[in-house]
């Protein structure tokens, strides 16, 4: 990958997305991992104002303070960055106390990772209507389009996904030729969604170095069979993760009503 013009792509694509759209600029939630950190760091690179927001949600301090490492250096490199701190615990678990009661078990703990990630996206917007701006996106190609590791109308609502097309690997690239934080480039990926210290490839099973041999291996139309030993484990893993989160990675069905029923 050829990362300087990669970058000087992307960030060229979105000035000109917010110049047509004739906004602003835009908003970025930013975690304390590579994607938002890269994602912000491109849209302040167009020059356009960008708000960058912390939304800590019985976070880890370590996140927290890789977080905040990061936006202080934004804004110290670029005079258009600003930011805001939304703690958004005491709505987490005030939502938690006026839903309805429910047993313990994995699928509460998912549905509440999500609602984690929804309330997010509420704020995003909330923002990016009060001020004029795009809610950047910061999903990459193995989390948006191969295993779906994101949350519907979570992290995956946004008005744009400027670092979509690029592997985990490739993000990564761009994160050291942008100057990112070296606490972040050295991270492991978290989506931070369960208030411990799990991290993305304790939940899926695969690392991304070995997601994105799966992808290419699936663009070469290979079949579990074609392994053994971890590969095929590898595989296996990636093949029902793109499997069942295919409703994310897909558009909205919708029901077409025939012409002679109307």
């Amino acid at each position: 990958m050829n990362t300087p013009k990669v970058a000087d792509h992307i960030i060229n694509w979105l000035k000109t997305y917010a110049e047509n759209a004739k906004v602003k600029g835009f908003v970025v939630g930013v975690s304390g991992g590579i994607d938002s950190a890269v994602t912000s760091t491109l849209c302040a690179s167009t020059g356009l104002p960008t708000l960058c927001v912390e939304m800590p949600i019985h976070q880890a301090q370590s996140q927290v303070n890789r977080a905040q490492e990061h936006i202080a250096q934004l804004k110290e490199r670029f005079s258009n960055v600003s930011d805001t701190r939304v703690d958004l615990t005491s709505t987490f678990e005030d939502f938690k106390t006026s839903a309805p009661e429910a047993e313990p078990s994995a699928q509460l703990d998912l549905a509440l990772a999500n609602t984690r990630a929804r309330l997010r996206m509420t704020t995003l917007y909330y923002f990016a209507g009060l001020h004029g701006l795009l809610v950047a996106g910061t999903g990459n190609k193995v989390e948006d389009f191969g295993v779906g590791f994101f949350t519907k109308y979570g992290d995956g609502g946004v008005d744009l996904s400027p670092i979509a097309d690029l592997l985990k690997s490739e993000v990564y690239a761009l994160g050291k030729h942008l100057d990112v934080p070296e606490s972040i480039q050295k991270a492991q990926p978290t989506d931070g969604l369960f208030g411990d210290s799990r991290t993305d490839e304790d939940q899926i099973g695969a690392s991304y170095d070995e997601l994105e041999w799966a992808m290419h291996m699936q663009d070469k139309g290979k079949t579990a069979d074609d392994f053994e030993g971890r590969e095929k484990e590898v595989y296996q893993i990636y093949l029902r993760f793109n499997t069942n989160n295919k409703h994310k990675m897909v558009p909205i069905p919708i029901c077409e009503i025939p012409s002679e029923l109307k």
